[in-house]
């Protein structure tokens, strides 16, 4: 029987090993995709202007996934050293809380199959977050909270303008972490209760996606199956956004939605991962006019690095998608939006960032216009939009 016994030990223990070390890992790395064999050294002039610049990102979705962030991986996109290797200063990270099965950019049903349920049981997460998508955000806040607790120099959560201001100014002195704010991808986690609003700005969330590829209680998606505009419950529920200062996100909702947002507030929006439909076709791109709205009234858009957004996920092609939305929109109003580890596929890494500086200078970006795009823009959007104090 003791040896029974044993013999059963040693095989959990061995089927436990192959689910944590090997099928995890196969399954983030087949679905956060790196593209090629990796990108050449920077030349001398890059490397020296990359170093000197605030680098900031408005989307990554690295909290979804079961890897340390702590330590390098050799697989997904972004990781605290190779954030420091990039020389990111700004992170908004995104709580991924459902995403449809036969995800895609045209339509998707909202009571289709949810592919993060089989994430969160597979990846162990606690049984409160299997059944209720406000507790999966609340999961992925944790997890932010307890690797700054153990990490403190090497990532900050940042709640207001005045957390920010603190750490930029010691970033300047060289002595800080990079910034670490909270958003979630899409509003589902309000589970229709405005007062879960509260909960979750509680939580340390400040940025808040309207929606993701379905139709939710507060409107329409881009990727839904209805085009609508805010519901009732959506307009509620934006209007207590913008008493609470939280950043809006409408990067998956429908235009209906977007222009609906823009007529109930004067609080300038986010794109935060996207492409430009004039310079990529796609249907995962809100329209150029569409785009210009946002803009004219103080939004930021975030060029995305995958194909969805910019067709060809090159460092060229997302440097001229970038270039594309300065001469539409306006330098002030262009940043960057990785969508790192979201189910994407790139062709650089957070650690590898500074081939876009690269890119910039050699398709003849001005200096000032490289430091805006790629992270300045960002930190005054969020000094100017996160609650004060």
């Amino acid at each position: 029987m003791k040896k029974m016994l044993a013999l059963i030990s040693l095989l959990m223990l061995t089927l436990f090993a192959s689910w944590r070390w090997l099928l995890l890992p196969a399954v983030d790395a087949g679905l956060n995709q790196y593209l090629g064999d990796g990108q050449p050294p920077l030349s001398a002039r890059a490397e020296q202007l990359h170093g000197s610049l605030l680098v900031g990102d408005l989307h990554a979705d690295s909290f979804l996934w079961a890897r340390d962030l702590a330590d390098t991986s050799d697989y997904g996109h972004l990781d605290l050293p190779r954030a420091r290797a990039g020389n990111l200063g700004i992170q908004v990270f995104t709580a991924v809380t459902k995403s449809p099965r036969g995800l895609n950019y045209e339509e998707n049903a909202a009571d289709s199959g949810d592919n993060i349920t089989l994430l969160a049981v597979a990846q162990g997460w606690p049984p409160r977050t299997w059944d209720s998508l406000l507790q999966r955000a609340l999961f992925q806040a944790q997890r932010l909270h307890q690797l700054a607790s153990q990490h403190p120099s090497a990532i900050a959560p940042v709640r207001t303008a005045g957390e920010l201001r603190d750490l930029l100014t010691l970033r300047g002195e060289g002595a800080a972490p990079p910034a670490a704010v909270l958003g979630i991808e899409g509003a589902h986690p309000l589970e229709g209760k405005l007062e879960n609003i509260d909960v979750l700005y509680d939580a340390g969330f400040r940025v808040m996606g309207l929606q993701h590829f379905f139709d939710n209680e507060l409107g329409g998606s881009l990727h839904g199956e209805s085009g609508a505009g805010l519901t009732d419950f959506g307009r509620r529920a934006v209007v207590e956004m913008a008493r609470r200062s939280i950043i809006i996100d409408v990067a998956h909702s429908s235009e209906q939605v977007v222009r609906d947002v823009l007529s109930l507030t004067e609080r300038p929006l986010m794109v935060s991962h996207t492409g430009l439909k004039g310079h990529c076709d796609s249907a995962r791109n809100i329209s150029d006019s569409l785009m210009q709205e946002i803009a004219a009234a103080g939004g930021l858009v975030g060029v995305g690095f995958w194909d969805g957004a910019v067709c060809d996920p090159s460092p060229r092609s997302v440097v001229e998608a970038i270039r594309y939305a300065i001469d539409l929109l306006g330098v002030e109003h262009v940043a960057l939006g990785s969508d790192y580890d979201g189910t994407v596929a790139v062709t650089f890494d957070a650690g590898e960032l500074g081939v876009l500086t690269e890119e910039m200078l050699r398709q003849g970006f001005t200096e000032a216009e490289i430091r805006r795009v790629m992270g300045e823009n960002l930190r005054d959007f969020l000094l100017t939009q996160l609650p004060a104090s």
